[in-house]
């Protein structure tokens, strides 16, 4: 890890600032830069040219004496001050692999941190799970594991609207077109692939809709029974969440997703959190009862100037189905409508509410499953419940993982706790939006979506439509082709191996190319860009990884040396390999941007795109590829070169399935 050797050499300047200086002429902000070329050295300091502003004094006189000064760093070689006023600092570099290889490069959890809240995936529960989710579960996953990799406590949440209108819409499905009893539905349910058949269901129900308008008025009378509670309707509607919610795991899984809490909207009701919330809004004057015009007896926000109606970059407002009279021109938000059902609004803001535990209540929780870890995944409950549960909720952060098209709601939400009073806490809450995906043409005809020609050089889905691409065809489809590449390379591979390595391939491929993209940009998938080996995608990270194992295969063929062996040969080795002029200088680069994992995930945590750390898995892969193909390891006459070459495939090795994992992906043993 480099960070930690960072943090040694900004302690170590600022003290000795502090001593030449005085610590009022110490910048607040240290900067640790990278040199252009190796023989600048593996660090840059710039503060000399800052210091130059308030000592009047040249930047290279300064230099000079600050080197002077500096005490020994640990892993520190030299320091020098150069001519135009930069001080170079220079790693040791045996010690440097030395000291990091075999040794995972993951921060100890630090319980004295606030937890961290990353709510994801919130697929509506009323059908199968389509390619869109798919962003945004990749997404959520990741920061998850990025945050934990640097030792912050996370809790990932998994929010279910369960009383909303898309599942009051199949529950319309199910009793007023096919006249199904609850029983009937309950015998669908479990059986196979009833996501799929909710699916369908959803796009007859929406023609049914649009064939006659005044049957819109069985959506409200039914979403107010799943809302009231006590009625077979309602009955029906907790019978297909449950049910969705099953197969949306089921589906998740497959792609390593995990989650530690399900939050049921319904809860949120019968637990009455909506009241309290309610309660304190309307104490506070941020909501109130209009009187006239058209919200006349809703219940309503208004809106501060600086709310962006748009949603950001253009993007449509989230219009309540219900709220026919809602546009991005009004000044005022309906939280209650005039019927007494709350909006999406009213519910996030006392889930938000909750979530920073302000609100003075807790749910009560229940086991619903078991969590890939083979730990108990938890729900909320409104009845009962268990006492051993985790503690939930009362986080100092949270990451809301959200389509951009939400940034309208996730404003208002910081407007309300700002509102309240709790302006750290709406600093805190983070509205983490993502652009859309479409479809290249080649992939959608693969798929068997046929759209029609529009120009575009992609095609858009609707899952609304029921012309989306369900999320498990897409799986395997992808573990279908990666299968014919996998039999085409190993002929001689079991079935059963050549299955297990065609599953982790097409996993880091979705998986990959689901996070190498800034989040603010609109996808376009294609199946083949998605499993290449070659360019940038997951499976290319992946042969590289299998690649530097094969070297470790050899090497116990030949000399009965495994990595952990070589590790332990090092301390009695001479360095001359890593310092033995260009030879030695690509060697360290190797090592060093082996080193740099820790520095990109922090970085991708500061700027929440995690695009940051798939960038630089690619960019190692290339790194150790062109090492590769330069410089023999086994081939390596000198004993001393070929175990430090090595000892690099290995970090490197190391290295990359942890950047891997960090995306949910893992290295199989061949490709």
């Amino acid at each position: 890890m480099i960070l930690p050797l960072q943090q040694a050499v900004r302690a170590a300047l600022r003290d000795t600032l502090t001593t030449l200086y005085g610590a009022d002429a110490v910048p607040a902000a240290l900067v640790v830069d990278i040199p252009p070329s190796r023989a600048l050295g593996d660090l840059a300091l710039p503060c000399a040219f800052e210091l130059a502003r308030t000592l009047r004094k040249a930047p290279r006189a300064i230099a000079q004496e600050i080197v002077a000064a500096l005490p020994p760093i640990d892993g520190v070689r030299r320091v020098e001050a150069v001519a135009g006023g930069y001080i170079n600092v220079f790693l040791d570099r045996a010690a440097f692999l030395r000291a990091r290889l075999g040794r995972p490069a993951v921060h100890p959890l630090d319980a004295t941190r606030p937890k961290t809240i990353v709510e994801h995936t919130a697929i509506n529960p009323n059908k199968a799970a389509h390619i869109g989710h798919l962003r945004n579960a990749a997404l959520g996953d990741t920061v998850g594991r990025l945050l934990r990799f640097l030792g912050t406590p996370v809790e990932i949440q998994n929010y279910i609207d369960d009383t909303g209108v898309q599942v009051a819409d199949v529950v319309v499905g199910f009793e007023r077109i096919d006249g199904r009893s609850v029983d009937a539905v309950r015998a669908l349910a479990a059986a196979p692939r009833f996501d799929y058949l909710c699916w369908d269901l959803y796009a007859r129900v929406t023609d049914w809709y649009e064939a006659d308008k005044s049957r819109l008025v069985t959506r409200a009378e039914t979403l107010h029974a799943i809302e009231h509670g006590g009625n077979r309707t309602a009955e029906m509607a907790a019978v297909i969440a449950d049910a969705i919610v099953r197969c949306h795991l089921r589906t998740m899984a497959r792609l390593h997703i995990d989650y530690d809490l399900l939050s049921w909207e319904g809860d949120i009701l019968r637990l009455q959190f909506w009241d309290t919330a309610f309660d304190i809004l309307e104490r506070n004057g941020t909501v109130y009862l209009q009187t006239e015009g058209k919200l006349k007896g809703c219940w309503v926000m208004e809106i501060d100037e600086d709310v962006d109606l748009t949603g950001g970059s253009g993007a449509a407002v989230r219009v309540d189905p219900l709220d026919q009279e809602a546009a991005p021109e009004q000044r005022e938000k309906v939280i209650v409508r005039s019927d007494g059902t709350v909006t999406y609004v009213g519910k996030d803001i006392a889930n938000q509410f909750w979530k920073f535990g302000l609100l003075g209540k807790d749910f009560a929780y229940r086991a619903f499953g078991t969590r890939l870890t083979g730990e108990t995944l938890w729900a909320t409950t409104s009845t009962g419940g268990r006492s051993d549960h985790p503690p939930f909720g009362r986080a100092g952060t949270v990451i809301n993982v959200i389509d951009t098209r939400q940034a309208y709601l996730q404003k208002l939400l910081k407007q309300a706790l700002a509102t309240m009073g709790h302006r750290r806490e709406a600093e805190h809450s983070i509205h983490f939006s993502y652009e859309m995906v479409a479809l290249s043409h080649k992939t959608a005809r693969e798929l068997g979506y046929a759209a029609a020609p529009d120009g575009r050089p992609f095609v858009e889905v609707s899952g609304r439509k029921g012309l989306g691409v369900k999320a498990d065809d897409l799986i395997d489809r992808l573990i279908a082709k990666a299968r014919e590449e996998v039999s085409r390379r190993n002929p001689d591979l079991p079935t059963a191996a050549a299955q297990e390595v065609a599953d982790a391939i097409a996993v880091a491929a979705l998986r990959y190319f689901m996070v190498k993209f800034s989040r603010t940009k609109v996808i376009v998938f294609d199946i083949d860009e998605a499993l290449s080996f070659e360019g940038e995608s997951g499976p290319y990270l992946q042969y590289a990884a299998v690649r530097a194992g094969n070297i470790f295969g050899k090497l116990r063929e030949r000399e009965q040396l495994d990595e952990a062996a070589i590790a332990g040969l090092l301390d009695a080795l001479s360095d001359d390999a890593l310092h033995d002029g260009e030879d030695g200088d690509a060697l360290w680069d190797l090592v060093l941007t082996c080193g740099r994992l820790d520095e990109a995930v922090d970085i991708a945590v500061r700027t929440l795109e995690p695009a940051v750390l798939a960038k630089y898995g690619f960019a190692l892969a290339q790194s150790f590829n062109g090492f590769y193909h330069r410089f023999p390891i086994l081939s390596e006459e000198r004993r001393d070169v070929r175990l430090w070459r090595a000892a690099a495939a290995s970090y490197f090795r190391q290295q990359m399935i942890q950047a891997l994992d960090l995306v949910g992906a893992t290295v199989p043993g061949r490709m």
